[in-house]
């Protein structure tokens, strides 16, 4: 029972991933733009939620609250900083968008302190769910699950049954075309940077009841979100969540079950250092099995 736990709890990180790398992906593949400041995103979205729960108790309030501050406060970036970077050399979106990281985790640490806030879990989803007989899982992490799992189909049947979806895939790979079309390709750009700092948003606001909130945490999580993207495709939805779910599960799995394999056939410290190493670098051996074999990633172009 304990390699299915480990098991869910890689999905659970995976659908986590998954909201951050949708965003990104769509972000770089669409408006072509390397956006480091992405994880920032996430960490608003984990900041105003926790904010509100601690103020009023109530987790609903708390989520829109983060939803409603990712969203607004990545559009407000994108209206302000992005619009002047697309077209420009890739160099300046890094310089321009770490610049952001720095921006937002001072004012993280203006408004909040340096201490962590830590957000107490919904009474509803308090409890455990029995899986099977005598296994049992956190109701928390199977409403993660599902939430993330709704929110991939939800975002499949935007890109591929709509309107907007059109001219998101059409933008990824047509952006010249799509403009001389008529569009107005600024308030598209707008809407799916938007769209990318809410599903961060929403990313943060579920880790904040399982993680610390604090300023930084989400430059923790970027580089495993870029991994991802580059394993799936960029500009690739689908290649995103299959990613995701591999590098979370890959990556639970490594740190849950590698250290104590080592053990068998090592002296204990020495196993543990090297188990924690190789488990670290698990998901970037990864990346770099699957560029051998599929330079584009696992599902490249349109999602």
């Amino acid at each position: 029972m304990l390699l299915v736990e480990q098991a869910l709890n890689g999905v659970q990180l995976g659908v986590t991933l998954f909201l951050l790398a949708a965003g990104l992906t769509l972000i770089f593949g669409i408006m072509g733009v390397i956006n480091l400041a992405h994880g920032s995103l996430y960490m608003v979205g984990a900041f105003a939620a926790a904010f509100v729960a601690a103020r009023t108790g109530s987790y609903g309030l708390a989520a829109l609250a983060g939803l409603a501050a990712a969203g607004l406060v990545g559009m407000a970036v994108e209206y302000v900083v992005v619009r002047r970077l697309y077209g420009r050399d890739h160099l300046d979106q890094v310089l321009a968008t770490f610049g952001l990281i720095l921006f937002f985790n001072q004012m993280a640490i203006i408004l909040f302190g340096r201490q962590p806030l830590f957000v107490t879990m919904p009474p509803v989803l308090s409890g455990a769910v029995t899986l099977a007989p005598g296994f049992s899982y956190p109701s928390y992490r199977i409403a993660i699950i599902a939430v993330g799992l709704a929110v991939a189909i939800g975002l499949s049947l935007l890109i591929t049954r709509t309107r907007l979806g059109m001219l998101v895939r059409a933008g990824a790979t047509h952006r010249d075309t799509v403009r001389a079309l008529g569009v107005d390709i600024r308030l598209l750009y707008t809407i799916v940077f938007g769209l990318g700092a809410l599903l961060a948003g929403l990313a943060g606001i579920m880790a904040g009841p399982l993680l610390a909130v604090q300023t930084g945490m989400g430059e923790q999580i970027l580089i495993t979100t870029f991994v991802v993207v580059v394993i799936g495709g960029i500009g690739s939805v689908r290649g995103a969540f299959f990613a995701a779910l591999l590098v979370g599960v890959i990556d639970t799995l490594l740190r849950a079950f590698l250290p104590g394999f080592l053990r068998t056939v090592m002296v204990g410290p020495e196993a543990d250092a090297l188990g924690a190493g190789l488990s670290s670098m698990g998901v970037y051996l990864l990346m770099a099995l699957v560029l051998m074999f599929r330079p584009k990633g696992l599902f490249p172009a349109h999602g």
